[in-house]
This record gives C-alpha cells, structure tokens and sequence, in this order.
C-alpha cells in the first residue's frame, strides 16, 4: 500500500470560519437523473448519501436557477420553491454521514438546448452562437433582464439556505451564463454589461454580491461560497489564463471561500498554446494576486490514487476534488484517505449495488467506464486472433493470443512509420493487460489514444471468442429470441413493448448509432378520433368522419380494409400510450382534416422525441429486451417456409447468426435513398428530403428476399413546408395554429389547410418554387416549435407588416392587403376564398410578426410491403409469410396516394401494437409446439 500525503488528512479553516476535517472533496458531476421539471429523485438521494462520509465536502451538481436555464437532459432546478424540499433530502442525506453539503448553481445561457426548455430560443449575453454545428442562436438578454438575471441567482442562494445546504458554488465555469458574460466571445455587448475586461466582470461579480448578500441574510454563520472557473476558452476571441487572473482577483477581494478549477487533469497546460507544457496550476501560483493567495484553490482532473494526490499538493493545491473515481466506488473517500489507488472502471452488473442512477449509467463518460467484467473470468475459443489498429501514425497489427480463460500473449507489428516511444508504451500496456487478464488497466501515460485502442482491439477479440466458445459449447446454435424487431424508431419500440408484456423475448436491432429513426423527426402529432381527451375537451368527432377525410385526403387510393382497422384502433392507441406514461392530451389540426383531432403533448410541444423518449423508458424498465444499434440485418433465414433467424453484421464488421421464432421489420421507409425514390418518382430528382439517414428502403429489400408483395411504391409524398439550407421540416401544426402561405408577391395562393400533395403542387408552380410562411406573436406563443424555429436561424421577423415586407423584398402594399384580408376572414368567419375553413384561430394582427422561407422536400413514402389487419406480411400470393410482420412506413396501403399529417404517428403505434402482439402470439405458439 501506498500512504497518503498527509496533507490530505489536515483540517483547512476557511475564511467564513467553517472548518474543513480534511482536504477531500467530491467534484460537481451531471448525473442527468432528475425528474423532467428539475426535481429530485429518490434515486439521486442514495447515490449521494453512499459517497457522503469520510471526504470534507460533497458537492452537488449544478443546479439550473431560472427554466429556461438547463443545458443538459435530467437537470436539477433550484428555479422555484417546490424544489426546496427535494434538495433538502439530499442536503441532509449528505450531512448525516459527516460531510458538508455544497450546492452548485448556474444557468446555461447559450448552452441551453431548445428542446429543453420547451422549444423556446436561448438567452445569452448578446446573440452570438456557440461556434459549433447546428447551435441555435440565442436572444441577447436586455438591461432590465440581466439584472433580473442577478436577482434569480440571489433566490436560488436563498432556496439552497432554505433546503439547508452548506454553502454555494458559483458555477463560472464549463462556458455556461456566468462564463458567457465574461467572455468576449459570447458577450459583444455595449452596455455597463459588456465592453472591456471590467465591464465583462461585472456580471460574476454581481451574482457574488447578491450571494453574500443572502449568506448574511438568511444563513447561519460559516456558509461556503466557493467559484468554480475554466481557466480558457478556445474561441477567438476568447477567454485567455491573464483574463482569468485579473477576475479571479476581484472576486476574491470582494470575497470567497474557495476557487476550483474546471480541467480534465490537475496538471493540464494551456489549450490555446500548446507548445506551452507548463503546467496551468504553477502560471496560477506565479501570477496570482495578493488577494488571491489567501484563496483556497481546489484541482480536480483524473485524481485515481495517493501518486496524484501528492502531486496536486506539490504544485500549490489546497484541496482535491475527486470525479469520475468517485462514480465508480461510493467508498471512494474511504479508499484515498486509506492511501489506496480508485479504479475508473465499472462492472457492468453492479449498477444497483453501486447506487449509480440509470440516466447517469447511460452518460457517454460513465458509459465508456463500464466493462463486460465477465470477459475477465469468461471461457473463451482458444488461439490467436488479428486486429488492425488505424491511427494517424499508420495501420498497425495487434495479435491476441487466448487460452481458454487466460489472455496470453499480445504481439504488436510497427507500422511503417516505426514509433520507437510507443514501443516502450507498447510493453507497458502489454503486461499490465497480461497480469489483469484484462483490457480493462489504465492507460499509459503520454500514449492514451494507442493504449485506448489497443484496449479496445483486446476487448473485441474476447468478445469474439467468447461467442465462437459459447456456439461450440451450444453446439454451434446462435443466441435465440422468441421475436427479433427491426428498426428502433416508433413502429418497432412499439411492437417491442408489446410483445414483451405478452412474454416474448425480444431483441431490437437497429442499424444506426442511437434508437429512435425518423420518429425523432416527427413533429405535429397523432391523429384519432373518438379519444377521451377529445371528450375533456369538447371537441366532438367521429371515426366515420376521420376515415371519409384519410380516404379523401389518400386520393382513394387507400387499402381500405387496412384503413377500417387503421380508424377502429386509434383511441385505443392513444389510452395504451397513456397507460405508459405517454400522455398525448393536447389536441391540434392538420391539413385535410375539418376537425382537432391531432394529439400532442400537452405543453404543444414536437410529438416525436416525446414519444422516442417515453417508449424508451418502457423498455430500460423490461430487462426480457435488448437493444443492439449500430448492427444490420444482412439476411432473414427460413426453414419448412417459416422464418428461423436473422443474420446481422455490426459495427466491428462482425457477422452474427441469432435465432428467433417470428420477426417484426419495422425500418421506415426510403425518402433518404435518393435512388430508389428517383427509380419511382423520376420528376423528384434533386429535392431535399426530411428524413433521417437511415430512412433507405433496407426492409423492403430485405422482405423481398422472401417474396414479399410490394403496393404504392410511386407514391412519394412531398411535404410542402421545409426550409431547404438544412431540409428541417417546418411543422404543419403553424398552419393549424392560424399561419398563412404567401408568395414573394406578398399574396396568399392555397388553403393552407388542405391537403400536402395540393400544397405542395402549389408551391412548386410559383415562379419562384418557394414562399413564405407568415404569422404573428400570438402563434409564437401557443406553438412552442417555433421557438426552435427562431433559435435554428430560420426566422425573419419584423415589429411591423411594412417592416417585414421591406426584410423579405416584398411589396408592402401587397402584403398588408393580403393580411387585412385574411383577417376579416378570421374576424367574420366568412368564406375565404380559397376554400379554408379550419384553423381560422385568430387575425395575425399581434406583432412581431415573422416569416420562414420554405419549399417542399421528400417526406414520406406511402408504398411499401403488403399486410393484412394482423400486420402479417404478404407474399405476392398474398398469403402470409410464416412469422414475419411488419409495421410502419415499411408497409405501403394504408395511406393511399397522400398521407394526412398525423396519421404517420398513429401508424406506428396502431400496427406496431397489433406486430407485436401477434408476432409474440406466434412465437409463443412455435415454443409449446
């Protein structure tokens, strides 16, 4: 054993007058296991009780202080007094195994994702993006908001008293709010809140100020008030280490308890000057103020064992905080003070025994922690085994030889360039593998990529052969389900739950990195009649009704005994996602439709990452389903004309054999398969399309293998309102909160209500194949997608109809005429003369007013396999294919020449219900056979 510093175990007296038993903290870490409003779970409780005890201080995940502030899934909020009593639980929690209790605070500023805060744009400093692909662009906080802004911190700090907490840490870090102040990146303000180092300063000093202010007011003496801080920032302009210094210097003149680093490793150098190696921690020591000398400072960053420990003294830190260690082992503080080394690898089936909760389990930094511990004492097919290593020194061979149970050999080829330091590296790496028995050391120092490859190459020859060993002692049988899925998006997360709740084994197989397909894309709701919501809400409808408008709105075309089931099954469909706490209570209108019969979640948001999300949660709950992503299907086995198994080929290039006793394909359609959409719609060569990258058509392929019967394959919808830069879907659900279509003449042209394809055609016959869509405030805040929108930079807006024909280069004249129009339409309630009756809501007559320049891109493919009501698919006898099923955009009849918007969702569910529970009715029926 190795024995701690003793430093570690000295009390620090800070300058508030508590005293810290020793020199051991846990660092704030994201555990995204929150409830979805910011409030505590009992989950969240034990985990940190279990690392609460022996360590000084245990501090708490950021907490997000206004809601609109979060900038990750799961967080927690310190927004409102309801959470107080959730945090104190934790607090306390803390407390009574001895340790202090610091609560972290912030807010996410630009890092604040709009499909966290409800589809509303960001606020920032100034109305500058975080340089990355895709960020949205945030509203720059006005004079009055800032200072609100201070206040809210000032509340927060009240509720962390309140909840009793310890003390605070101000979260200026990670390039959240209180960062984006000070940088001149994010802040290009000209204000007292903006401009040069001062004035950048004045917005952490603030939420100091007023924090010290509650201290005084409402705690006890002794409260903490700590500063977490990133010493850079890589943008240019950006935050460099003497900016950092010089605020570092007023705050702690105003007054602090502490500073803490916020850095991957205690001894990390500059990231903006990298052929500087010294050190950030002695540039601190060397230029920190007199002020900031009687400052604790506190490092954190891969702090596994006593070695670092020292070291961290050695360079000038006070404290060290422990992380990731710290997730893995809740003893961890026990084991450092003892002067024992952490481990940063998890087993994989201790999470419970752990007291990890599962959305932090999930979370890509603990997730890369956790290992298959039983490859270590697994049994494997015994020889030597190559891999390739691929990196910017060149292709390389790794050789793994294996005995039975043991590892026994790893030899390594040069690559051509030979790195006569990694060959060093190399033997390091080899025997600390060979006495572990497993990939699973830490990596050497100064080669972390290789030592990370090498690992991994390791990790995959064992699971390799310790497949082959389990095949040829089953001899020679795959792995069995009793019913594989297809595709993860809705149609197959639904069939999976449904199948497993009739005792179905079930494995989901889904070819691209994360679950959830094009559903993710989806955006304005489900449609159904005759629901209990539409009930609550007054709204009379019938199936009869809804079947007459999707057979009109499919052109005739549609496979009506399909539809008959299609329309009996929706309600149904709606109660069953209600069931699993997918409540869809907020009713809308699409095109083609004369009634509010679209269903959404209730705060209006996009139907189809609530959807991915809550069927998702189902199925973590059921352990008799797996999921494998990045992994395809390469054929579909059959034997005596029923199917059998599958074939599948993951990432790794690996090819495995499974077998099942009935099989669901449920992988969407080919609007993304440029190719196949042009080999049956010639005419759309070149358009945009909707879909996500793994909509091309691959289970139609593959059910044609088998001979199964195709219907509708020209029929290829295009969606009328997409913005053609980045093909994001616009949704129709503006147009059903009372949005108008205008051309570049400033003139409606279409019922903007009626069906896609007539939509659609319109556009595309305006000289300029695109138009506007218009509409005001008022339809802004009931249709909170517009909110991303805005953030995504589609949005023109205007505080006038003049103002906003002049930014558009329309004629202003003809623009008002068209809205006075309109509105006297809205107004009366008179005919329009285009013939739209529905969605007449309110006169767009609230400014600002904006518009979206839009066009129609491919969104969805109506032909697909043939099914029949029990969702079997049908050879081109029509007859059913022995076990197989399908569900989704896969199968082509239901909608016809035209699908209605809304109807895609309740697809899904409706046939992904009805494939689940009779490809488990078959399965199960083959088992007692």
């Amino acid at each position: 054993m190795t024995y701690p510093d003793p430093q570690l175990a000295e009390p620090l007296t800070l300058s508030c007058g508590t005293v810290l038993k020793n020199r051991l903290v846990m660092a704030p870490m994201t555990t995204c296991a929150g409830f979805y409003n910011g409030s505590v779970t009992s989950e969240l409780v034990e985990y940190y009780r279990q690392r609460a005890g022996e360590a000084a201080v245990i501090i708490v995940e950021c907490c997000y202080v206004e809601d609109n502030g979060p900038a990750f899934p799961g967080a927690l909020g310190i927004d409102s007094d309801m959470k107080i009593t959730g945090l104190e639980k934790i607090a306390s929690a803390i407390k009574q195994r001895g340790s202090k209790a610091v609560l972290q605070i912030y807010h996410g500023g630009r890092m604040s994702e709009p499909l966290l805060i409800g589809g509303r744009q960001p606020v920032a400093p100034s109305a500058v993006a975080i340089p990355r692909e895709g960020a949205a662009t945030p509203r720059a906080l006005s004079a009055e908001e800032v200072s609100g802004m201070v206040e809210k911190f000032g509340q927060a700090v009240r509720r962390a008293i309140a909840a009793g907490f310890d003390g605070v840490e101000i979260h200026g870090a990670n390039t959240y709010l209180i960062q984006q102040f000070f940088s001149p990146h994010a802040n290009r303000r000209d204000d007292q809140w903006g401009g040069n180092s001062e004035k950048r300063a004045r917005f952490p000093l603030a939420v100091l100020d007023i924090t010290r202010q509650m201290a005084r007011q409402y705690a006890e003496p002794g409260f903490i008030i700590g500063y977490r801080f990133s010493p850079e920032e890589t943008e240019q302009p950006g935050i460099r280490f003497a900016d950092t210094l010089y605020l570092l210097d007023k705050l702690a003149t105003a007054g602090l308890d502490y500073v803490h680093f916020s850095m991957n490793h205690i001894l990390r150098s500059s990231l903006v000057d990298t052929a500087d190696r010294q050190p950030l921690i002695d540039k601190y020591m060397a230029g920190r103020s007199a002020a900031l000398a009687t400052v604790p400072v506190i490092g954190v960053g891969s702090v596994t064992g006593p070695e670092d420990v020292t070291q961290a003294f050695s360079h000038g830190y006070s404290l060290v905080a422990v992380g990731r260690a710290a997730i893995a082992s809740p003893a961890w503080s026990q084991r450092l003070l003892a002067g024992e080394s952490l481990t940063l690898t998890i087993d994989n089936r201790q999470r419970e025994a752990l007291c990890i909760p599962e959305p932090l389990w999930y979370f890509p930094q603990v997730a890369a922690m956790v290992r298959d511990m039983s490859l270590a004492t697994g049994k494997f097919a015994a020889g030597s085994f190559r891999e390739t290593l691929q990196d910017d020194q060149g292709d390389s061979q790794l050789t793994v030889v294996l005995s039975e149970d043991r590892i026994t050999d790893l030899m390594l080829d040069a690559a051509p360039a030979e790195d006569v330091e990694f060959t060093t590296h190399f033997k390091q790496l080899r025997s600390r593998i060979l006495d572990a028995n497993s990939p699973y050391v830490d990596a050497v120092t100064g080669a972390t990529t290789r030592s990370e490859e090498i690992k991994k190459a390791v990790a995959r020859v064992m699971m390799t052969s310790a497949r082959q060993r389990l095949q040829q002692e089953n001899g020679g049988q795959p792995a069995s389900y009793d019913v594989v899925v297809i595709g993860s998006g809705g149609a197959g997360l639904t069939a999976a739950i449904q199948a497993s709740e009739l005792g179905a084994k079930v494995l989901i197989v889904e070819k691209m990195p994360i679950p959830g397909g094009n559903t993710l894309k989806a955006s304005v709701g489900m449609n159904a009649a005759e629901t209990r919501f539409q009930t609550l809400k007054g709204i009379s409808d019938s199936k009869e009704l809804f079947y007459q408008e999707t057979l009109a709105g499919g052109q005739g075309k549609n496979n009506t005994v399909l539809l008959h089931e299609f329309v009996e099954q929706a309600p149904q469909a709606i109660d069953w996602l209600a069931e699993r706490g997918i409540v869809l209570s907020d009713i809308t209108i699409t095109g083609g439709m004369s009634i509010d019969r679209t269903h959404r979640p209730a705060d209006a948001s996009a139907v189809g990452g609530y959807l991915v999300s809550g069927l998702l949660k189902n199925i973590q709950q059921r352990p008799e389903i797996e999921i494998m992503t990045d992994t395809s299907v390469t054929g579909i086995c059959c034997q005596d004309g029923q199917v059998c198994g599958v074939t599948l080929l993951n990432a790794q290039q690996e090819s495995q054999d499974i077998s099942c006793r009935s099989l669901v394909v449920a992988t969407g359609g080919f609007s993304a398969n440029p190719q196949m959409v042009v080999h049956y719609r010639p005419d759309l060569a070149g358009f945009v399309t909707t879909n996500h990258p793994g909509a091309t058509g691959s289970g139609i392929a593959l059910l044609q293998t088998l001979g199964a019967g195709t219907v509708d394959m020209g029929e290829i919808q295009i969606h009328p309102t997409v913005e053609q830069t980045t093909s994001y879907l616009i949704s129709e659900a503006i147009r059903g909160g009372g949005a108008i279509l205008v051309s570049q003449q400033g003139q409606r042209f279409i019922n903007e209500m009626d069906t896609r394809d007539k939509v659609s055609a319109r556009i595309i016959g305006l000289p300029e194949k695109a138009a506007w869509i218009i509409f005001d405030q008022q339809i802004r805040e009931h249709n909170k997608a517009t909110e991303t929108y805005i953030a995504r930079g589609f949005v023109i807006s205007a505080g006038t109809p003049a103002a906003l024909a002049a930014a558009l280069a329309m004629d202003t004249a003809a623009l008002q005429t068209t809205l006075d129009q309109y509105n006297r339409v809205v107004t009366h309630q008179q005919a329009d003369i285009f013939g739209r009756t529905t969605a007449l809501r309110q006169p767009l007559d609230h400014g600002p007013y904006y518009a979206i320049r839009i066009a129609p891109g491919v969104h969805h493919t109506m032909g697909g396999v043939t099914i029949n009501t029990r969702a079997e698919v049908l050879g081109q006898n029509r007859q059913p294919l022995a076990g197989v099923f399908a569900a989704g955009e896969v199968v082509g009849g239901i909608h016809g020449g035209n699908r209605i918007g809304g109807n895609a969702v309740a697809d899904i569910v409706i046939f992904g219900r009805m494939a689940g529970e009779n490809a488990a009715g078959y399965a199960l029926r083959q088992q007692q056979d």
